[in-house]
């Protein structure tokens, strides 16, 4: 998810690099230097900081790093592409052994990320399409992802009915899910389009909220929206219910978190289904792919979590009140063997 770019100062963010590995190299039994010596520099360098899918991706990437007794840092970009430039080039400095590069802006990135490997780095991407064969490209299947929460929206309104669609172009995730919400509108003529917004900012939500309000002033017939990124889905609920109209409409979404399952179980809510993947478990993978190419293994070029769909009926009849819920009923939410290897505890 990327594009209206905040005018932050970028010498304040270069200060953003927190530092989570291991506090003492002590290696992995079983597994392949230098991971069994431990101790290997590990950079995540963000775009987007804001959410929670982005702090519970961090978190997993921070659980699965230690694990692997990997000094992992962590450098928030907050949205500003020239700060994501600078920190990666921060990091190649630093001398770490491999870089994931999470989310950003292709154009502002394919030549620092070459710059890296020229340097004997290994680079990984999450949801950033750089075009480069040498780089792992790490995502959610976001065809999938849109796929199903479609499926679900034909399912619950028919294949005719006036719809409202967030978008942002120029973030991989949504393009590609961009390119779902096409191939149904031309498969199914009877949905039409009445608006179309979106914003990505530090307050993506509240931005899209009152986008959200002026678009459904201009147009009361919207009966359906599809916001496939849970920021936006949030942002069109709060819009929802601030109008009074939550009970006349129906969201459909990407991404989840314990605040969305929340906003999507509660009385009323018109947030009815989302397609998701568990963003710890992504962040483990975009760290186990890091560490099987420091460690001269092919995790393979293009690493795809699969996703599943969570719609509001089932939660309720589950319980489920929380992201732990999730991983503890729905097993295929909480587990991916993407990027594994014998040596790599998962744990």
């Amino acid at each position: 998810m990327k594009t209206s770019i905040l005018g932050l100062f970028a010498a304040g963010l270069l200060a953003c690099a927190v530092p989570v590995g291991a506090a003492s190299a002590a290696g992995v039994a079983g597994a392949p230097a230098p991971f069994d010596k431990g101790g290997v520099k590990v950079a995540l360098v963000t775009f987007i900081s804001a959410g929670d899918f982005f702090q519970a991706y961090q978190a997993g990437a921070t659980k699965q790093a230690k694990a692997l007794d990997i000094d992992l840092q962590i450098f928030s970009g907050r949205q500003d592409a020239a700060a994501q430039r600078d920190q990666i080039e921060q990091a190649i400095n630093l001398g770490v052994q491999a870089i994931i590069i999470d989310h950003g802006q292709p154009e502002a990135l394919k030549d620092v990320a070459q710059k890296a490997l020229d340097a004997g780095i290994k680079v990984v991407a999450f949801d950033v399409n750089l075009d480069n064969p040498k780089i792992p490209q790490v995502e959610q299947s976001d065809h999938g992802l849109a796929k199903a929460a479609l499926g679900q929206a034909l399912k619950d309104n028919g294949t005719s009915f006036q719809a409202g669609y967030v978008y942002v172009a120029g973030f991989a995730p949504l393009d590609r899910r961009n390119e779902i919400w096409d191939e149904t509108k031309k498969a199914n003529p009877g949905i039409v389009e009445k608006a179309r917004w979106g914003t990505v900012n530090d307050t993506t939500a509240v931005s899209t909220a009152d986008q959200t309000k002026a678009a459904f002033q201009a147009n009361p017939d919207i009966s359906v929206v599809f916001a496939p990124y849970d920021e936006f889905a949030r942002g069109v609920k709060l819009a929802t219910d601030e109008l009074g109209i939550s009970g006349k409409v129906k969201i459909y979404s990407a991404d989840v978190s314990t605040a969305d399952i929340t906003e999507i179980t509660a009385e009323g809510s018109p947030w009815v289904a989302t397609a998701a993947t568990n963003p710890a478990v992504v962040g483990a993978v975009s760290v186990r792919a890091a560490a099987k190419l420091v460690a001269g293994e092919d995790p393979g070029h293009s690493i795809v979590v699969k996703p599943v769909l969570l719609t509001q009926e089932e939660l309720r009849k589950n319980g489920i009140k929380t992201v732990e819920d999730l991983d503890a009923k729905l097993p295929a939410f909480g587990q991916s063997d993407a990027a594994a290897a014998s040596w790599i505890p998962t744990n």
